[in-house]
């Protein structure tokens, strides 16, 4: 059987690693990548200071060492290879695109200047092509991230970070020589729901308070009702409390930064100044209202503040980007599927031999080691549909790689990637990092071309 797996983050490795290792299955894998990078959310998403977790590469770099493997980068779906014909080189297709818009805010003043979705930031500071050129105007004192989620706290603690602890990572050049000039020494986190309903880890949340030149700050009142509480019922949610707990009982210091955990607010307008700049926030006090199920929502009190700040940061969440060709669910904002089988939106008629892991499957959801259980459970309606039917004659395995060459795709090979690795990491060398990305498609291929 030979498969197409699109997209190379942590979803399409492990889908790659199950298919590869199954006893009862021969599997050819051609993994793509718009990018001539592999590893996805891993390169482009985790924060720089977080380089335990990119250690995960080690596990992927196995799968693409195996014969039946072979990686090709810088290959766009619906640009320079469509949908059709992968079906006519390749007896299945796993989509595994990730979540690369943004979700919006949906209100007033969103667009103007200095408010930049956190999708642009965490790209620019991670060195992602796309965002190289995004204007991060970093000359304003007081910044709000709207969000309680692990995007949020990581862009906050990026904004807060000193240069020193920047250098050691793998951040963008261009990223750490702003930041070393940033004149940011507020930062606001800002939920809509309360303490207990934080989207963030207890481990995310913990480093807020091993930051060098920064201090988490909870006001007592954002924690009224946890006073004396013993236990929600739910151990996450529990460790999130007493750590914030802890904080509010800190005495932040003097010199010190600034991070403020905000609760039951909601952005209602982005102020802007006399030049168009954000100036301030508009926020609606919430309380919170049990619905059917247990569950909690967020309900404006119609009480307003203005919190003054000169950047806004929106981390509200992702959403899968609409290929050319691939089923799109327009609620959900991912690949249409029904269990990580695509099947068409309107009627739910599932699509023979295409698939979707990760985050396409599923929105922003889950930690980038769950993503090996769900690419394996995918992984197993592959092996069950495809014993379903004869196998379907096929073009040579090379000849999409001729096609590709035809229209004169420069192709990016796994060897090829081990040589920008050896540039990057040596580059990264000389400040003391593990690595510093090349952010240009252009010089990536340029390096190549060179040998």
């Amino acid at each position: 059987m030979r498969v197409a797996i699109i997209g190379s983050g942590p979803a399409g490795f492990y889908a790659a690693e199950a298919l590869l290792k199954r006893a009862d299955a021969v599997v050819d894998v051609d993994m793509f990548d718009r990018l001539p990078t592999p590893y996805g959310l891993v390169r482009g998403g985790v924060a720089p200071d977080h380089q335990k977790i990119k250690t995960v590469i080690r596990v992927f770099a196995t799968t693409a060492a195996r014969p039946t493997f072979r990686f090709l980068g810088n290959v766009r779906l619906g640009r320079d290879v469509t949908v059709a014909e992968l079906r006519q080189h390749y007896h299945q297709i796993v989509y595994a695109t990730g979540n690369e818009a943004d979700r919006r805010l949906g209100i007033p003043g969103e667009g103007i200047a200095r408010c930049t979705p956190a999708t642009v930031f965490v790209g620019w500071y991670n060195g992602h092509p796309d965002y190289r050129h995004a204007q991060i105007d970093l000359s304003v004192h007081r910044a709000a991230v709207v969000g309680n989620g692990n995007v949020a706290v990581d862009a906050a603690r990026i904004l807060l970070r000193t240069p020193a602890e920047l250098e050691r990572t793998d951040i963008a050049a261009h990223a750490l020589e702003a930041l070393r000039n940033s004149q940011v020494r507020e930062v606001f986190i800002l939920g809509r729901r309360g303490p207990e309903q934080a989207a963030f880890s207890p481990a995310e949340l913990k480093e807020l308070g091993k930051m060098e030149a920064a201090d988490p700050v909870v006001a007592p009142g954002e924690l009224a009702g946890y006073v004396g509480w013993e236990s929600t019922g739910n151990a996450e949610k529990d460790k999130n409390l007493k750590i914030l707990q802890s904080f509010a009982a800190q005495q932040p210091r003097a010199h010190a930064k600034k991070l403020h955990l905000r609760f039951l607010v909601s952005p209602t307008e982005v102020i802007a100044d006399a030049a168009g700049n954000v100036a301030g926030l508009a926020l609606e006090r919430n309380r919170l209202e049990a619905r059917t199920g247990g569950t909690v929502a967020a309900r404006g009190t119609g009480e307003i503040e203005v919190l003054e700040v000169g950047m806004v940061l929106p981390a509200i969440g992702y959403a899968a980007e609409r290929i050319a060709g691939v089923p799109y669910d327009e609620e959900a904002r991912v690949i249409a599927n029904d269990d990580g089988r695509v099947v068409d939106p309107v009627s739910r008629a599932v699509i023979a031999n295409e698939y979707v892991v990760g985050w396409a499957r599923t929105g922003p959801k889950g930690l980038i080691g769950e993503h090996k259980r769900a690419s394996a459970h995918v992984v197993g309606h592959m092996i069950a549909d495809g014993a379903e039917f004869a196998p379907r004659a096929l073009p040579k395995r090379d000849a999409i790689v001729s096609l590709l060459r035809q229209r004169g795709l420069q192709l990016v090979s796994f060897n090829d990637w081990k040589q920008l690795d050896d540039v990057e990491v040596a580059r990264g060398a000389r400040r003391g990092a593990p690595r510093d990305k090349i952010a240009d498609v252009e010089a990536m291929l340029a390096v190549l071309a060179q040998g």
